[in-house]
């Protein structure tokens, strides 16, 4: 356990969680063919088939050229299709393809696997505490980002 304060440790050890999860979760997607960042886009389709790709990027937080080419490479294989909009030809709409499914189920094992190796030595009512406690921290952060109606930012003050 870091020595120190709460406010000295805590961003860093999150910023450094992330930084080790993502690695791990590349490595071990790597025995299937997959990045994780495919992995994540197909996990979104599941869930959201129809999805515009636009608002796709936008959810994941990426460039539109840089989820163009994942998807380029997820149709390749033959994980996903791209459908006109209906209402919209310049839209296009993501869905799962049939193929994609065994590899979806392989990965949702995969994922119960990064968890535990995550969560081990740590006791399940533990873990449940600690995942609401995540939630609440994500939650106070999204309040922040959004501050209240007709506040407007602070500056803080600049030096030199």
């Amino acid at each position: 356990m870091p020595r120190g304060s709460v406010d000295t440790h805590f961003l860093f050890a999150l910023a450094e969680l992330q930084r080790l999860v993502r690695a791990y979760a590349d490595k071990q997607a790597a025995r299937y063919g997959i990045t994780r960042a495919q992995w994540a886009v197909l996990a979104k389709v599941e869930r959201h088939e129809g999805l515009k790709q636009s608002e796709l990027a936008e959810q994941m937080e990426m460039q539109p050229i840089t989820l163009t080419r994942l998807i380029d490479r997820l149709c390749d294989h033959g994980w996903i299709e791209r459908r006109s909009d209906d209402a919209d030809r310049r839209v296009n709409r993501l869905y799962l393809r049939k193929a994609a499914r065994p590899l979806l189920g392989k990965l949702s094992g995969l994922r119960s696997e990064i968890t535990a190796t995550a969560l081990e030595g740590i006791n399940p009512s533990d873990a449940q505490r600690f995942l609401t406690q995540l939630e609440t921290i994500k939650e106070n952060v999204r309040n922040a980002i959004q501050g209240p109606a007709g506040e407007p930012a602070r500056k803080e003050q600049r030096y030199g």
